[in-house]
């Protein structure tokens, strides 16, 4: 979990700059600023160098080493452009930079002693020329590992941002879905209305539809809404319904106190009790529909109960999403999307007789305390 706030950390603090280049120039200087701290207090202060000659000599080195990684970093890039080779070059260009450093290095230094031509010893050679490999083969496994780092957050956010583009056009395509099944059933039950001369009835019934349709039309299919509207839009749903089957069609709704300002994906309830009316009523016999909102487990759960049919088989779940139409996988996968596998459908037969569907939804801390 530790880990997991830690790189969310860093990934924050990397968005927020504006380029790549301000975090090179940001790192660059940083590290070079710290290569000059250590070789003063490591070097040059246990050395018996006059503060004339060791303070010029270490500023000409940070900026020497400063020049020279500006060039590695420019010969990386044309190394980089034919895969050939690669690994040979980038250590051929860090052998070239380490000796011109250390020439640098010891040539500045016997000019600021007076004395341009003394040559190096052969361990002085080794010693300084070591250091100055050690430093640059530092300073380029931090700038590949930095660069490497950005480029694997970069593509890291495009997946991110292209799967949840991918996400919110499946889950407004499964929003959308439902609409034109319900309104051709509802269209159609209008219609027998008219032919039996129940106008006043058919009228009722189409600004019903009306409302409905302008609340699924012109809501966000990727938005939450509370429980409390989320069983009035239910309501207004069957009533539309009761216009098809008047008397044959009973429902009951119940929510605790505590669930009414529960946030849930708009729409989630209606198909299933759309589903119930498509497949669970038997022919020519009423049909009764509960639908209970309780908290439980830390979260909120849906349960829809009917005294129809049931599922055809023992296999409930699998027969359910073979049998069903689209209602309940339509459920299924637009939990999938927006919960990630952290909510769950069940299904099964009341032992009495009839279907249940229970969701269960997890709810985040605070969001059933009326403050949204």
């Amino acid at each position: 979990m530790k880990n997991n706030v830690s790189d969310n950390s860093i990934d924050i603090f990397v968005q927020k700059l504006p380029s790549r280049i301000r975090l090179f120039w940001l790192c660059q200087l940083s590290g070079w600023a710290v290569y000059a701290l250590l070789t003063e207090i490591m070097i040059k202060l246990s050395s018996n160098e006059p503060w004339r000659i060791h303070l010029p000599h270490l500023v000409l080195d940070t900026l020497c080493g400063i020049a020279i990684t500006l060039a590695l970093r420019w010969l990386y890039r044309q190394a980089s452009t034919s895969q050939q080779y690669v690994v040979v070059k980038h250590v051929m260009l860090i052998l070239v930079a380490a000796l011109v450093w250390t020439q640098f290095k010891w040539y500045t230094l016997q000019a600021l002693y007076g004395s341009w031509w003394v040559s190096m010893t052969w361990f002085d050679f080794g010693t300084w020329t070591s250091a100055s490999l050690t430093m640059l083969a530092t300073w380029t496994g931090g700038y590949y590992g930095i660069k490497n780092y950005l480029t694997s957050v970069e593509e890291r956010e495009r997946a991110d941002k292209a799967l949840h583009l991918a996400n919110e056009a499946q889950l407004k395509m499964l929003r959308y879905q439902l609409n034109p099944h319900f309104m051709f059933n509802s269209i159609n039950a209008t219609c027998t209305l008219i032919l039996k001369n129940e106008k006043s009835h058919a009228i009722s019934m189409l600004e019903q539809l009306c409302d409905f349709l302008r609340y699924s039309l012109y809501t966000d299919p990727l938005s939450t809404i509370r429980v409390a509207e989320e069983i009035e839009i239910l309501n207004n749903y069957l009533d539309i319904e009761k216009g098809r089957f008047q008397s044959r069609l009973q429902v009951n709704i119940q929510a605790s106190p505590d669930c009414h300002n529960i946030l849930i994906p708009s729409l989630i309830v209606q198909p299933l009790v759309e589903n119930v009316l498509k497949h669970g009523m038997i022919p020519d016999q009423p049909i009764t529909i509960n639908v209970d909102f309780v908290t439980h487990n830390k979260g909120l759960l849906v349960t829809v109960r009917d005294n129809g049919k049931g599922f055809p088989s023992e296999d409930v779940v699998a027969s359910s999403q073979r049998d069903s139409g689209i209602g309940l996988s339509n459920c299924q996968q637009r939990l999938k999307l927006i919960y990630q596998g952290h909510a769950s459908l069940e299904t099964g037969n009341n032992a009495e007789g009839g279907a249940w569907v229970k969701i269960w939804l997890p709810v985040t801390e605070g969001e059933n305390d009326g403050t949204h």
